[in-house]
């Protein structure tokens, strides 16, 4: 029996539970939790276990328009989907499923759940494109960089950005709308201890479209065993980052948060 976790931004009990009973008619065993919205405590980041656990098929996000709308919740899912990206790929299923009105399109959706299937509660076959999705094999998409995130409340947001495969001479992070307030460069998949930069830049403004942001940058070399972390304070609604060199103009990647 395929596994399903199901995020859930509805609050009643009833809608839960008969969504989990019309799944599990399905054949899907059907498990998760509500959504807790406080992202000071780095709350999104406790489902982060559960969801990639490798007996676990697609997960599911049951949501209202009105819930889904709400900025620092598209930011926790958005952050929750990249560290869930990092682990099972950039191909493993999410569907947010909603509850009534038309669902979203891509457009409507944070960089990170672009991937995601928008489906219809009230839509009769709902269930069976679920245990399709969950019995489909997951696709490869190769993405052309690494990035995760990690940290608690104690020890703050963190993220890590890094190459797959090409080494970069070096990296720029940059947040709109937060403050980045410390750096580092170590192997990949955990906080260093220590860290030596080589010409490190903080504080550097960069504009794209209407939005501007405050780039840091390392020129220390970066391969697919090693990444750049940066500690973030607040919560951006946008990010870039790619290779950095000064000589050259950089090629970024923009990741939409909320």
């Amino acid at each position: 029996m395929k596994k399903i976790w199901m995020t859930s931004l509805i609050t009643a009990e009833d809608t839960v539970k008969k969504v989990m009973t019309q799944l599990r008619s399905y054949g899907l065993e059907a498990d998760g939790r509500f959504w807790e919205d406080n992202l000071a405590q780095m709350a999104w980041i406790h489902a982060r276990d559960e969801i990639v656990d490798p007996k676990v098929a697609l997960w599911l996000i049951l949501a209202s328009h009105e819930c889904f709308a709400v900025p620092s919740v598209r930011y926790g899912l958005s952050m929750l989907a990249l560290t869930v990206q990092a682990r099972r790929g950039h191909g493993f299923p999410m569907v947010i499923l909603f509850d009534q009105g038309e669902p979203a399109g891509p457009e409507g959706v944070p960089t990170p759940l672009k991937g995601a299937e928008c489906l219809f509660l009230t839509d009769q076959g709902f269930c069976a494109k679920l245990v399709a999705q969950a019995h489909s094999p997951v696709k490869e998409i190769r993405a052309e960089y690494r990035l995760d995130v990690c940290g608690n409340a104690q020890i703050g947001q963190w993220v890590e950005a890094g190459p797959v495969e090409k080494p970069w001479d070096g990296c720029m992070f940059g947040v709109n709308g937060a403050k980045i307030v410390f750096q580092a460069v170590g192997p990949k998949g955990t906080l260093p201890n220590r860290s030596t930069l080589t010409y490190p830049v903080k504080d550097m403004e960069v504009t794209l479209g209407d939005k501007k942001y405050v780039v840091w940058a390392v020129q220390n070399e970066l391969t697919a065993k090693s990444s750049y972390f940066l500690k973030i304070d607040g919560f951006p609604d946008s990010v870039l980052f790619g290779p950095y060199t000064p000589e050259e103009e950089p090629e970024v990647h923009v990741i939409h948060l909320t």
